[in-house]
């Protein structure tokens, strides 16, 4: 358990998606502007995370991993290069499904995710997560903590700097920092913060 916490801790901060790994910082970046869109985004992301990535896990293992059909007398058949593909179905095919739930019994939820939902089957950081629990080689239960520890700190980062940036609606800033401008200094500022992390684990 301690191992999953641990796991679920160096997800969110010290492999932090946008602001480590620079993951999904076209939304990041695009729907950063007023707290109330990154709280929504933020719980979109982790729930996506949090289902596709052990769910990918269950199909790698099972249909496409090297040595998956040895069941049905196919030890050989290495399905892996399809990865790429299956992830991204089972991505878009998860976010349909959100979208379609949420539109049909919490339509006020529905209302207020907008279009942000739609946009979640292509960030990259929702692909990144599974590639990662590949890449690793994470059970099920790692999968599940990694999915919900890289969604937290997504929604973690995205949180804090729409609220930096709302605070600096009524800042007197030079012409050439308003807007994404100063986006970009301050994601970079806490890009360093949380790059802080990594190097505590690293050592």
């Amino acid at each position: 358990m301690n191992d999953l916490f641990a796991l679920f801790l160096r997800a969110a901060f010290a492999e932090n998606m946008p602001l480590t790994l620079f993951l999904g910082l076209c939304t990041f970046l695009a729907l950063s502007r007023r707290p109330g869109t990154a709280v929504g985004l933020g719980i979109a992301v982790t729930a996506v995370l949090a289902i596709t990535v052990p769910l990918n896990r269950i199909i790698y293992v099972a249909v496409l991993a090297p040595g998956a059909w040895a069941w049905a007398g196919m030890p050989d058949l290495d399905l892996s290069y399809l990865s790429l593909i299956a992830f991204i179905g089972v991505i878009a095919a998860t976010v349909q499904l959100t979208e379609m739930v949420l539109d049909r019994f919490f339509p006020a939820i529905y209302a207020a995710f907008g279009v942000f939902l739609p946009l979640l089957t292509v960030q990259c950081a929702i692909l990144g997560g599974s590639l990662f629990m590949v890449e690793r080689d994470y059970g099920l239960a790692e999968s599940v903590a990694f999915g919900l520890g890289s969604g937290a700190g997504f929604a973690v980062a995205v949180i804090m700097l729409s609220g930096i940036r709302a605070r600096l609606a009524y800042a007197d800033l030079p012409d050439g920092l308003r807007g994404l401008g100063m986006t970009f200094v301050l994601a970079g500022m806490m890009s360093l913060g949380f790059s802080a992390f990594a190097q505590m684990v690293a050592s």
